[in-house]
């Protein structure tokens, strides 16, 4: 039992000892609502409870001036306000993909341009970010998207429409495995303690990566999908 229990600490040593990556290499990852799900027979009690990271919504960025040209130029010049006007916020910031969000630049504006279902139309699908603070409630952090939109200048015929749901993001959820395996250590003890020093604790599945489902409107519960067994001693 105690040289379990060791080698469990050490597990989670190893992890925390290991070098922090910067913030800007962790993945940006949305919580959609498949993967939000909660299954009470699945989920192990041991969880860990995070604020996440960021609200997300998708906007359609869309432009109906006849001519190709224009029309690509009014919605390049748009996107360049979104842009310029999410720089100058401070709490907004914008972004492509769909379960991983990567960073939307000036040189992308090309890429993400697409034609639309009409012939006449031209459309970006664009992220519009925003960082969950301590003390924000769900409204405040929903309502600054809905101002960005709404104050963003637009060019021509252009129409920034938000047509998607309200999503929550993560940045680099593997870094929370060195806490998780502590907690999960910690537990095991507990779990055991009763039963006696020579009964033997078994965990299985710590190798799977970290899952989530939501908590509450702005908080996330992260856990390893992991099985625990308190067995009687071998004789």
């Amino acid at each position: 039992m105690k040289k379990y229990l060791l080698a469990l600490a050490v597990i989670a040593g190893a992890f925390s000892a290991a070098p922090a990556l910067a913030q800007e290499s962790l993945e940006t990852v949305v919580v959609t609502g498949a993967r939000a799900e909660y299954d009470a027979q699945t989920v192990p009690h041991v969880v860990l409870v995070r604020r996440a990271d960021h609200v997300i919504t998708k906007v359609r960025v869309v432009c109906d001036t006849r001519e190709l040209s224009k029309r690509r130029q009014e919605l390049k010049d748009t996107l360049r306000s979104m842009i310029r006007e999410a720089g100058k916020s401070g709490t907004i910031s914008l972004g492509v993909g769909n379960e991983i969000i990567a960073d939307l630049t000036d040189k992308m504006l090309d890429k993400v341009i697409e034609p639309d279902a009409r012939a006449d139309t031209s459309v970006a699908i664009v992220v519009v970010k925003t960082r969950v603070a301590k003390d924000d409630l769900y409204d405040d952090a929903t309502g600054r998207i809905e101002r960005f939109i709404e104050s963003t200048p637009k060019s021509g015929r252009t129409e920034i429409l938000r047509e998607s749901r309200w999503d929550l993001t993560i940045i680099g959820p593997e870094q929370y495995r060195a806490e998780l395996i502590a907690k999960i250590a910690d537990d095991a003890k507990k779990t055991a303690a009763p039963f006696g020093p020579d009964y033997q604790v078994r965990i299985e599945g710590l190798q799977h990566p970290i899952e989530w489902y939501q908590k509450g409107p702005l908080d996330l519960a992260l856990y390893i999908p992991y099985a625990l067994t308190v067995a009687p001693p071998v004789h």
